[in-house]
């Protein structure tokens, strides 16, 4: 059997990985226009900040593929043919299929095995789409000028350099997870930032008010001109076609030299339209994360599940699902069909120096049956909610802000339904896992709690 695998980012390499672990005999292919092995993403900007060099964000190392007889081809697909099973390739760029890569996967692999042949045609027996995302634009006059970039792929952290070689004021516009992490990439090079959110707080569409409100405190901090409630009209081009400046829809002109746009990713699916592959914004998946075509499957960021879990999102862009998604969709090419269940909600970012943590289920609002506990040290920034079901005290989500706690506790209390007061009061102390020479915060959290809810016994 040869599975071929199209995208190398968490998705598609965890597939890859946990079929051969599963299955010693089958061949499988990796296909990734990007870059030729896989890399860590969110390292990106800790390339450009100096931090480390962009060979050290390779997971692996290259002997890992050979040695597990994965064949890894930098390559941009065509087109594919369903009905045939062939994946067509427009080029093939390096490493080079009869070079030194095959070589190690020839000497790897099995006696009385042939290894793969790659022409610009690949014949598949499983076809795994695990193509990602691409930056959102939404038709902007200007956005395609020289200097406006968006920044997702190792492509754009190659075009960031070149754009910043004479950059002394840029301009970020929207106000999510990658917005902020360009941000702060460009203040590590001295580069003026004005930050244009549409909300009338950072992330105030995902976060409640006390968190949006620390992080927009904290960005302040670091010099950054945050502009909230504040959206993009227009790029202005100089004489030669640069981005010179932007105009918001309130007239305003901003000077700058370049135009970051973080608006948000959606699926790169675009070679796959036009075929007999279902698609909507994603390309639709069902409870095994197959297609409507046979034999083909697809995970990560392009995949849309047809039927999503209440509280869950029918495409959910981030690390940890996509990383789910290969794990599961693996034991079903290796013969054993597996249901893909994400189970509690969970996703950790950065916010500067400042980390953040969200398990389960915390909206901006209370809904109907909710309630939730705060506890907050300004001075610290450190930031501690649980929300609750009213009638139970179950716990339904957390949130934190510069405090580290346990994944496995937080996802078991949410999963088995503990009472709010057997976290707090009993569990809290476990999952505690801030290095020891951060004051602990767990007393203070539950001092806080039980002089608010002296009347809660759920317990």
């Amino acid at each position: 059997m040869h599975t071929v695998i199209i995208g190398n980012g968490i998705a598609g390499i965890t597939a890859a990985r946990h079929l051969r672990k599963q299955n010693a005999e089958c061949a499988i292919t990796v296909i990734s226009r990007e870059t030729p092995y896989f890399f860590s993403r969110t390292a990106l900007m800790y390339v450009f900040m100096g931090h480390l060099p962009f060979k050290n964000t390779e997971v692996y190392p290259r002997s890992f593929w050979a040695k597990n007889r994965i064949t890894c081809l930098q390559a941009s697909v065509n087109s594919i043919n369903f009905e045939a099973q062939t994946v067509h390739l427009a080029e093939i760029k390096s490493p080079e299929p009869t070079g030194f890569v095959q070589k190690l996967v020839q000497r790897f692999w099995k006696k009385n095995e042939q290894t793969p042949a790659f022409t610009n045609a690949i014949n598949y027996q499983k076809l795994v789409l695990a193509t990602g995302s691409k930056p959102v634009k939404y038709g902007w006059d200007g956005e395609n000028l020289a200097g406006v970039q968006g920044l997702y792929s190792y492509q754009d952290l190659e075009l960031l350099y070149k754009n910043t070689v004479a950059t002394k004021d840029a301009v970020v516009v929207g106000g999510g997870l990658i917005g902020i992490e360009l941000a702060e990439m460009l203040v590590s090079r001295g580069i003026k930032v004005h930050f244009l959110v549409r909300e009338a707080s950072f992330w105030n569409n995902i976060l409640p008010k006390e968190e949006s409100q620390l992080i927009n405190e904290h960005i302040a901090e670091h010099h950054i001109d945050l502009r909230l409630g504040t959206e993009l009209k227009a790029v202005l081009p100089d004489a030669q076609g640069n981005a010179r400046a932007i105009e918001t829809t309130t007239g305003e002109e901003i000077a700058c030299q370049l135009v970051g746009i973080t608006v948000g990713v959606m699926p790169n699916i675009g070679f796959l339209k036009n075929t007999d592959l279902d698609i909507n914004r994603g390309i639709l998946v069902d409870e095994y994360l197959q297609t409507n075509q046979p034999n083909v499957y697809a995970i990560g960021d392009c995949a849309e599940l047809r039927q999503h879990l209440p509280h869950r999102r029918a495409i959910e862009q981030v690390w940890y699902t996509g990383k789910m998604m290969g794990e599961t969709l693996a034991q079903t090419l290796a013969g054993t069909p597996t249901k893909y269940k994400p189970g509690v909600w969970f996703n950790s970012a950065k916010f500067f120096d400042i980390e953040y943590q969200t398990y389960g289920n915390v909206s901006p609002n209370l809904k109907q049956g909710e309630a939730w506990f705060l506890w907050q040290d300004v001075e610290k920034k450190q930031l501690f909610r649980v929300v609750y079901a009213q009638e139970t005290g179950a716990v339904l989500g957390i949130n934190v802000l510069n405090i580290r706690i346990s994944h496995s506790h937080s996802n078991d209390w949410i999963a088995n339904q503990i009472s709010i007061d057997q976290v707090i009061n009993t569990h809290l102390a476990e999952a505690n896992f801030n290095p020891e020479f951060f004051r602990d915060w767990v007393k203070d959290v539950q001092k806080a709690y039980n002089n608010q809810f002296k009347h809660h016994k759920n317990g």
